[in-house]
């Protein structure tokens, strides 16, 4: 198969997920808290959805002021929002309407947990998703874990802070594709003292009451179970034998910390009590003496703890290593794949087409883990 060919397939596999069913398509990404890269990553995904040929809108997106987020809204179609006037403020909503009629193929809804002032046709705006899914629209939208209306005693107990937006726990489990964006805690309190989060006013205030290193690895484990649990509890609600669906680890030659990545799927795996892989594809640049010897070594030892956990631990080779990944879980009933990205890849290069993003467009049938994994080059 040829370049040509293989990216008309993976473009495929989209249409395909899109073509079958009346009803639309949902896909959710969920993070721990604001700042993991949720809105701009689903822009990404429209962009790249649209150079496929895909009729993709953005029906509403909150940028912050965030520079890099702003600049990927341009060359997109918005839906331009409803103006409204609201406690004497003048605020702009997601027009729902004119997003029925314009009826494109695929949404983007940010900001999932919001509240609509009165006179709207719903109260949230997880039911508006849930009206252009039910028009046979397809919608990528983005909430952060804490908004979950069963954690929240749980976030408040363990962060002091009150949801009072929340989405019901039953629009996850019904969600066709769940992908956690993580980010360490280091990197997030980094990015909010940069700046990249909230204005810089607000800095001190955020790192002294929410943003606490312990606040966010707290959320950040509530993001991680709730994503493991989320294919179990949507197995459950359609009547479907629980613990069927695989977990598949997948490591890259030069991971700097593939141990992290095993250790997450082991605890994904056996909350779900489940098979799971441990999967490394080795390319033909890698052969030889072309991969150094403290990457191997790495590998090998990840290999062996791996398989002490009870991992199943296999070794491909081929030069794609996405579609050779997307092609293993699909032919051995994965559900659910955990991969690393690289901290030094940041935002400007996170999403471009490396492997990462290929294997997230590409995961039509499965939900996805990223896990950070250290400064070097990720899984």
């Amino acid at each position: 198969m040829n370049d040509d060919e293989r990216a008309e397939r993976r473009a495929d596999d989209f249409l395909a997920l899109v073509r079958r069913s009346q009803r639309g398509r949902v896909k959710v990404y969920i993070g721990s808290s604001a700042g993991v890269g949720k809105t701009y990553r689903m822009l990404q995904e429209a962009h790249q959805l649209r150079a496929r040929g895909v009729d993709v809108v953005v029906g509403f997106v909150e940028t912050h002021g965030r520079d890099e987020t702003d600049a990927q809204l341009r060359d997109l179609e918005v839906v331009p929002p409803k103006r409204v006037r609201y406690q004497g403020i003048d605020i702009e909503e997601m027009d729902l309407d004119a997003i029925l009629a314009r009826r494109p193929a695929v949404v983007i809804v940010d900001e999932l947990p919001h509240t609509n002032p009165p006179g709207f046709k719903n109260r949230w705006r997880y039911q508006d998703v849930e009206m252009l899914a039910d028009a046979g629209l397809h919608v990528i939208c983005a909430m952060n874990v804490q908004h979950l209306q069963s954690l929240g005693e749980l976030v408040y107990r363990a962060t002091g802070v009150r949801v009072r937006e929340t989405v019901p726990d039953a629009f996850l489990r019904g969600a066709d594709q769940v992908v956690n964006l993580d980010l360490s805690a280091e990197d997030l309190i980094e990015r909010l003292r940069s700046g990249k989060i909230y204005p810089r006013e607000r800095v001190e205030q955020a790192l002294a009451s929410f943003f606490r290193p312990e606040n966010i690895e707290t959320l950040r484990e509530l993001a991680l179970r709730e994503v493991a649990e989320a294919l179990d509890r949507r197995q459950a609600s359609r009547g479907e034998p629980q613990g069927v669906g695989k977990v598949m680890a997948c490591l890259a030659s030069k991971s700097p910390n593939p141990g992290r990545i095993v250790e997450r799927a082991a605890r994904i795996a056996g909350r779900l009590n489940t098979h799971w892989y441990v999967v490394h594809v080795r390319t033909p640049e890698d052969e030889g003496h072309r991969l150094d010897s403290e990457s191997e070594r790495r590998l090998h030892e990840t290999f062996q703890m791996a398989q002490r956990m009870g991992a199943e631990v296999v070794q491909l080779r081929h030069a794609d290593v996405v579609d050779t990944l997307v092609g293993f879980a699909r032919t051995h009933g994965v559900e659910h794949v955990l991969m690393g990205r690289s901290l030094r890849s940041r935002w400007q290069e996170l999403w471009r087409e490396g492997p990462l993003f290929r294997l997230i467009r590409a995961a039509d049938r499965f939900d996805v883990q990223v896990v950070p994994m250290g400064p070097e080059e990720g899984g």
